[in-house]
C-alpha cells in the first residue's frame, strides 16, 4: 500500500493508463477478430476494409506505446500474408 503522496498519484496514474491500455488491446483484438472472420469468409473486398482499420489501429496503438512498434510492424505483416494468400486464391 502507497503511503507517500507521490507514491499514490503514481498508483493513481497506473491504474488509469492500465485501463487505457486494456481498452486499446481489446481495441486491436476486435479489428484482427473482424479481419479473420472476413478472410474465413473469403470476400476479398471486406477483408481488405477490415486490414486497412486493423493496420490503422495497430499502427496508432503502437504511436502510443501499448504495443511495441516491432510487435506492431509483425501483427500487420502476418495480416497482410493471409491477405495476399486470400487474393492468391488460397485460405
Amino acid at each position: 500500500m502507497a503511503h507517500s503522496l507521490s507514491a499514490k498519484k503514481r498508483q493513481r496514474q497506473n491504474e488509469k493508463r492500465r485501463a487505457i491500455n486494456r481498452q486499446r488491446r481489446s481495441q486491436l483484438r476486435t479489428a484482427m477478430r473482424s479481419f479473420k472472420d472476413a478472410v474465413a469468409e473469403g470476400d476479398l473486398e471486406k477483408a481488405e476494409t477490415a486490414y486497412r482499420s486493423y493496420s490503422k489501429r495497430v499502427d496508432q496503438v503502437a504511436a502510443k506505446g501499448t504495443v511495441h512498434r516491432n510487435a506492431a510492424a509483425r501483427r500487420k505483416a502476418r495480416a497482410q500474408k493471409r491477405l495476399n494468400l486470400l487474393k492468391a486464391g488460397g485460405k
